[in-house]
């Protein structure tokens, strides 16, 4: 009753578990197979032995059980290539395991993603952002446009009273006389300096008063 409420729970492999467990066989296998090796190796030097001690039969002896070792050898060798089989394997359903859980993981954000930014809600602030944008450009329009007795002027009255002006300024600028080049400075010649005027002098107050007596009569 209560598994039919609740499920069964999944039995998930540790596939790292079961890696170790068997890189542990490979390495109990490689053991073994060494040490057959060392008993074919064993069995050949007695074989030898026996052969310089003229005993033929523990020779063959000998050479049969060399010949049971290395079947065990071949054996063992066919576990490691199924094991090393079972690890790539292993270590490939892992990866396209990971693989697929990460595309999942991301899938499932982009859809929450989706859920959170809805098309509709796009397009409504789009149309909000475009509404503003018109409403600013009219508001900047209308502070631009001229108010009062600046709005009743001319523009093309303006621009013809502007062309005038520039017109008359022109004409006066050709009307004005060619200015003097100024006189060329007179050469004196070394160790003579040109003399100096010399400075008006004073008028009395007797010069003053007949140059005014004089102007009367004249008049």
């Amino acid at each position: 009753m209560w598994n039919r409420l609740v499920g069964k729970p999944k039995k998930e492999t540790n596939t790292l578990t079961t890696l170790d467990k068997l890189n542990e066989t490979l390495e109990m296998l490689e053991k073994k197979e060494n040490l057959l090796a060392k008993k074919v190796a064993a069995e050949v030097e007695k074989a030898k032995e026996y052969t310089r001690r003229k005993n033929k039969r523990a020779a063959i002896q000998c050479l049969k059980k060399k010949r049971l070792y290395e079947q065990q050898i071949e054996q063992l060798g066919n576990f490691q290539l199924r094991i090393h089989d079972q690890m790539i394997m292993l270590e490939g359903a892992k990866a396209t395991t990971e693989t697929v859980d990460a595309l999942r993981t991301g899938a499932s954000a982009m859809k929450a993603m989706q859920k959170a930014t809805n098309i509709d809600d796009v397009d409504k602030t789009m149309d909000e952002i475009n509404e503003q944008t018109e409403n600013m450009k009219q508001i900047q329009e209308a502070l631009a446009t001229p108010i009062g007795a600046s709005a009743d002027f001319d523009e093309d009255e303006l621009e013809a009273e502007l062309e005038e002006l520039e017109g008359a300024e022109l004409e006066e600028q050709l009307l004005q006389p060619a200015t003097t080049a100024p006189a060329a400075p007179v050469q004196v010649p070394a160790g003579r300096q040109p003399a100096r005027p010399a400075p008006p002098q004073k008028q009395t107050a007797e010069e003053d008063e007949l140059a005014a007596l004089q102007a009367e009569m004249a008049l």
